[in-house]
């Protein structure tokens, strides 16, 4: 039977092929992109990349391709042209909604985690190529009512109506501020640059009302390279002051 295929995420990056491949086959390459720091992290990677998986590598018409077959038909392509070796294209793609996967038509979970992770690999392999990741995150947050939404007190409302490659300027509970550039934007996330003693990448997940009532929820993911202790630590502290203090969304 065949399968119609969507493409539900794609990215340049600066950097060949090869690497790009390592970092999707090394698992300790893969934790510097994949999801967020868990105690479950390790093991859904090795389910993902290490488990029934396939490869496929061809080249014609001066463009290299490589294919990694994962479960559930997900497909990510890696591209690379002979005129340009320094630089991939990589795609992930799924199988069709149409009367094969559970979807509500508002919010595909799995689309959007691709999403994340793809640009998070983006950032990685074009920021911060070597280097050993943290993250800091905050699942589940009520997205809160029109009269006190929760981007508004964390600093970020507008944010969804800036193009990509404008300037964020965010100022937290707290009175500390942070500048950055937003990276991509899509219907139910964004990711920003954040500027300063380290480049970070944060992104913001945002389950709409109708997918999780009554308000809708965010994750907050923040991708940090490079810190040492003593500046983790604070990351760690002004993260819980930024995103703590908001109330989890109840399950309804």
């Amino acid at each position: 039977m065949m399968l119609d295929r969507r493409e539900v995420v794609s990215v340049d990056v600066d950097a060949p092929a090869a690497i790009v491949w390592a970092h999707l086959r090394d698992p300790d390459l893969i934790a510097r992109w994949f999801g967020w720091d868990s105690d479950t992290l390790d093991a859904e990677i090795r389910q993902i990349f290490r488990g029934a998986v396939h490869e496929h590598e061809e080249h014609a018409d001066g463009v290299a391709t490589r294919t990694l077959e994962l479960g559930h038909h997900d497909r990510i392509v890696v591209t690379t042209r002979d005129d340009t070796p320094r630089r991939s294209h990589v795609a992930l793609t799924r199988r069709s909604h149409a009367g094969l996967a559970p979807f509500d038509g508002v919010f595909d979970e799995i689309d959007e985690g691709w999403t994340q992770f793809l640009q998070q690999l983006a950032f990685a392999l074009d920021v911060h190529l070597g280097q050993d990741r943290v993250t800091l995150s905050a699942h589940g947050l009520d997205a809160g009512d029109r009269s006190d939404p929760l981007l508004f007190r964390a600093g970020l409302h507008g944010i969804r109506g800036l193009p990509v490659g404008g300037h964020v300027e965010v100022v937290r509970p707290d009175g500390s501020r942070l500048g950055g550039t937003l990276r991509y934007r899509g219907e139910h996330q964004v990711g920003i640059h954040l500027h300063g003693i380290a480049e970070s990448l944060l992104v913001l997940v945002m389950r709409p009302a109708a997918a999780h009532p009554p308000h809708g929820t965010i994750d907050a993911t923040l991708s940090t390279y490079g810190l040492d202790d003593e500046v983790l630590a604070e990351a760690r502290r002004r993260w819980a002051g930024w995103w703590g203090a908001p109330q989890r969304a109840a399950v309804l």
